[in-house]
């Protein structure tokens, strides 16, 4: 009973979903670094196979995760979107102006440092999306360590920051991570698309019948050459977000029942399967190289220049005011936690690299790891010491 109550109490907490990925994570690193390599690269070397009849889907392990189990994960990313879209704060545009502003700088300014050390390498340039990613249960994770000293406005921008950033991610991999485009297949996809639309118009809302159009769409997504991920945030869309008669919201139920499975079991899982980099013979030339540095600063330095500068501009020229309980400070130590892109980044750096064919002599990996790992510690440090005396530049009031 008390280790039931323990765990129960630890998937309460906030920073649970975090200290897994970094559980996950570190163990990655200690399998890939160890005698135990050899197990690890044959584990998610291993081919499954899924056959009916002719038709067949024959992938790697690690394949089926990022191609997957990922999907599931937009597929709450959706559903989540769909709910801030319909119910939550994105229909108030004055709400949402300061974390779009961060939004657009934290993906840019990234990316352009980026480009910036790897621009003249034409390979190296598949890459420049990948600092413009940013990890929010890592970041909330972070963010939740300093416990209730932290106001309920900051973690909603944050948030709301990563809401617009996954949207961003979403339209990148859309339109820059694509190959080999198959008609056929996307004809299928869009007689999906059809399908799902009649339901939803249709008032249906048995889930079931909306999860088994979805797994056939991404299956053709996934022969179409657009990344199959994109088949769950499609799906999301169609999910009706109320029931006629009944107060029962389908896309909220699938929302909630999906939240737990994601945070504690598709994020870890992915990060043990793509978190394994070896440090074996590798150099500081290696991690100098251009493709881990640009990663590396354009998390460390661009997140904080792009979200902090553009936030600082909206408020500059009046587009938008700080929430309440937020200054300038914290807005800084918000946006080096932007700079903590690890699960996105890794999942944008698989499409950059290992899935569209191309091959660099580097682990752009170890960019990924550096730049969230600093830009952790210097957004908690910023946070820290700012919340650790509150009232410390708040004018004394006179008895």
């Amino acid at each position: 009973m008390i280790l039931a109550s323990t765990i129960h109490s630890f998937l309460k907490r906030e920073s649970s979903s975090g200290i897994l990925l970094m559980a996950a994570s570190a163990l990655a690193m200690v399998f890939a670094n160890t005698s135990l390599s050899e197990y690890y690269d044959l584990l998610l070397s291993t081919e499954f196979e899924v056959r009916i009849g002719e038709a067949n889907i024959a992938k790697p392990l690690l394949l089926w995760i990022n191609d997957g189990l990922m999907a599931v994960f937009f597929f709450l990313i959706g559903l989540e979107l769909k709910r801030e879209v319909l119910e939550g704060q994105l229909p108030k545009v004055r709400n949402v102006l300061l974390p779009a502003f961060g939004a657009i700088g934290g993906m840019l300014v990234p990316s352009l440092i980026y480009l910036a050390f790897n621009h003249q390498d034409p390979i190296a340039v598949n890459g420049w999306a990948i600092p413009a990613a940013t990890d929010i249960a890592f970041a909330l994770g972070i963010l939740s360590l300093l416990g209730s000293r932290v106001p309920l406005s900051l973690k909603i921008f944050l948030t709301t920051i990563a809401i617009f950033d996954d949207l961003g991610a979403i339209i990148i991999i859309a339109l820059f991570y694509t190959s080999n485009i198959s008609a056929l297949a996307l004809t299928t996809v869009a007689v999906c698309l059809i399908v799902l639309s009649i339901l939803n118009r249709m008032h249906i809302t048995a889930k079931s019948l909306y999860i088994f159009i979805g797994i056939i769409m991404w299956i053709a997504m996934l022969k179409s050459g657009v990344h199959a991920t994109l088949a769950g945030v499609l799906l999301a869309f169609f999910i009706p977000m109320t029931s006629p008669n009944t107060s029962f919201s389908p896309a909220k139920t699938l929302e909630r029942d999906l939240h737990t499975l994601v945070a504690f079991g598709i994020l870890p899982i992915f990060a043990f399967a793509n978190a394994g980099i070896s440090f074996n013979g590798v150099t500081m030339a290696d991690v100098l190289h251009p493709i881990p540095l640009g990663i590396a600063l354009g998390l460390l330095v661009g997140k904080v220049i792009g979200v902090f500068g553009f936030c600082y501009a909206a408020l500059k020229l009046g587009f938008a005011s700080l929430p309440k309980g937020m200054d300038q400070r914290s807005l800084l130590g918000v946006s080096a936690l932007c700079g903590i892109g690890f699960t996105m980044s890794l999942f944008i750096g698989s499409l950059a690299f290992q899935q569209t064919g191309v091959n660099t002599l580097v682990d752009e990996r170890i960019g990924i790891l550096l730049g969230s790992l600093f830009s952790g510690l210097l957004g908690y440090a910023i946070l820290y010491t700012h919340f650790k005396n509150p009232s410390r530049d708040e004018p004394k009031t006179k008895k």
